[in-house]
């Protein structure tokens, strides 16, 4: 007897799985449509519920936050493309908020792929999160359950975090832009090597950054 394929959830790094999807505005290819843009895939368990008609609003309300960081916003559940579209209208009517981006219509092979459906939670989606950079890499995944309302701040924060790594070949410390000891500076990614060690001091005294040790620089960030 054959053993059966398990698929896996993809992990950091990974690509984003190809697939053509039912969206809110029509059909999508994921990641190819994206392309040069990041995005931000995140499931919620259904249409009509209170929890993630809070999430929805709390997205719509930071899009062009989002969007200034050339990053777009897709939402998914197993729902059926018409409840999708009847819940925005119901948001739309009883919160005054339009919500702008897709919300994909899965029949459950998207989920699947994703690894979206805990096995002690039925055939609803979890609240799952997919930063996904722009040469569709999958760079964050937060994985959250039903019960936990997301923290839409700290997605954006995850995103700048990322391009701001990219950029400036840096590290982010904790609760950055706001950490308690360096505020908004940036960690010079630790030394690998003798040479390059004795060189962060040599710099350090230089004014190039600053240094409590070999190992744990932080400097101002390029603006």
């Amino acid at each position: 007897m054959m053993n059966q394929e398990v698929k896996r959830m993809p992990l950091l790094g990974d690509d984003f799985p190809q697939m053509t999807v039912q969206t809110t505005h029509g059909i999508k290819n994921l990641p190819g449509d994206y392309k040069g843009k990041w995005f931000v895939l995140f499931s919620h368990p259904a249409d009509f519920t209170p929890v993630c008609t809070t999430e929805f609003v709390a997205f719509q309300e930071r899009y062009e936050e989002f969007r200034a960081l050339n990053t777009e916003l897709i939402g998914l559940s197993v729902d059926q493309v018409f409840a999708h579209i009847k819940w925005e209208e119901w948001i739309k009517e009883n919160m005054d908020i339009e919500i702008q981006f897709p919300i994909i219509a899965d029949t459950g092979k998207v989920a699947d792929e994703l690894g979206l459906v805990h096995p002690g939670k039925g055939t609803n989606t979890v609240r799952a999160v997919f930063i996904v950079d722009a040469e569709g890499k999958i760079r964050i995944i937060f994985y959250y359950p039903q019960e936990l309302g997301r923290n839409m701040d700290e997605i954006l924060r995850a995103v700048k975090g990322m391009q701001t790594s990219d950029e400036q070949g840096v590290a982010i410390p904790a609760n950055w832009p706001n950490n308690n000891r360096f505020g908004d500076r940036v960690i010079v990614p630790p030394a690998t090597d003798v040479e390059t060690a004795k060189q962060r001091m040599v710099d350090a005294k230089a004014g190039k950054h600053e240094c409590y040790d070999w190992w744990l620089c932080h400097k101002e960030l390029k603006k």
